[in-house]
């Protein structure tokens, strides 16, 4: 599983054998192969993006496509061990109702974002006063999918309003895992494992 992106690899590590997982914004589908091929874990996918769709199929994975901000209501409660939201907190249209959603059809779920506190964020802020590029969030502010710029510390505070567990956290810079202390400015993103 090392060909995965970081975060992914984290999950991965984390999810058990032989388990149904539900990965919300799949992508190409990458988690979902190294899983099945892995851990034989029975993974399905929700992806907004037709051509990843297609990539996914052309593997061999279950995917359907649908938008997660109005299609997760039509899975049924509790049909997955774990609800996996990759990169897609920030894009979609309510965070606060998405993780209600996910741990509704999921019993634990992981969440990844970028962290838009991250020291170089700030930084081109302040000095340039101009919302970032970085190699994360690699596009201009209106060439973006993100519509809600979510921090470390705003995501802890909406899991504690929720009444959700953080049952594990990661935190990622530079490619590299990084300790919790100083996230809130040292990551440029996070990763969660949530439960009620």
């Amino acid at each position: 599983m090392s060909a995965l992106r970081p975060d992914l690899a984290v999950i991965a590590d984390h999810i058990e054998p032989g388990t149904r997982v539900l990965d919300i914004g799949c992508g190409d589908g990458a988690l979902m192969a190294a899983l099945r091929d892995d851990k034989q874990v029975d993974a399905r996918g929700l992806e907004i993006d037709p051509a990843e769709v297609e990539r996914c199929v052309a593997r061999g994975l279950s995917v359907v496509q649908g938008d997660a901000d109005r299609d997760l209501a039509f899975y049924p409660d509790g049909a997955f061990d774990y609800a996996i939201l990759s990169q897609t907190l920030q894009t979609a249209e309510r965070p606060d109702l998405m993780l209600d959603q996910l741990l509704r059809v999921g019993r634990q779920a992981f969440v990844s974002f970028p962290n838009f506190a991250h020291w170089r964020m700030r930084s081109a802020l302040l000095l340039r006063g101009r919302m970032p590029v970085t190699r994360h969030l690699p596009v201009s502010w209106y060439e973006t999918q993100n519509i809600h710029h979510v921090t470390v510390t705003d995501f802890r505070e909406l899991l504690a309003a929720k009444g959700v567990a953080a049952d594990r956290s990661w935190f990622f810079a530079g490619g590299r895992e990084i300790g919790a202390t100083g996230a809130n400015w040292r990551a440029e993103y996070a990763v969660f494992q949530v439960g009620r």
